[in-house]
């Protein structure tokens, strides 16, 4: 059973910079797609980031020079640099990984981590 497991969240000040990690458990395949998201209150989850196999980024516009993501392949684990925090960036953020392959596509979500960005 796959498992995605974030870290990194907590209370930062505006201007400030956090970085979150996560690890996926239960598969020792390479998942073709990790990213990020994130959804505050009573809006719906957004794209943040996500980073390919081969290390192609994508970025919404509002992290484009703030935000950067990567990710470790032999540990199927997935970072995202958060840095120049602005209180519109509090949110819950998920971790998502997919598989995609001919005729099949499976993606799973963690439970994702708080980002509070408040002086």
């Amino acid at each position: 059973q796959v498992q995605l497991v974030e870290s990194g969240g907590g209370l930062v000040q505006p201007g400030g910079s956090l970085r979150l990690s996560c690890t996926a458990s239960g598969t020792s395949s390479r998942f073709n797609v990790m990213g990020w998201y994130r959804q505050a209150p009573e809006k719906e989850r957004e794209l943040v980031a996500t980073i390919i196999s081969g290390g192609r980024t994508n970025y919404a516009d509002y992290a484009k020079g703030r935000f950067t993501i990567s990710r470790d392949n032999t540990e199927n684990t997935v970072y995202l640099q958060m840095n120049s925090l602005k209180p519109e960036d509090t949110a819950v953020y998920y971790c998502n990984a997919g598989f995609i392959k001919p005729g099949w596509t499976r993606d799973y979500w963690g439970q994702g981590t708080q980002v509070t960005v408040s002086s």
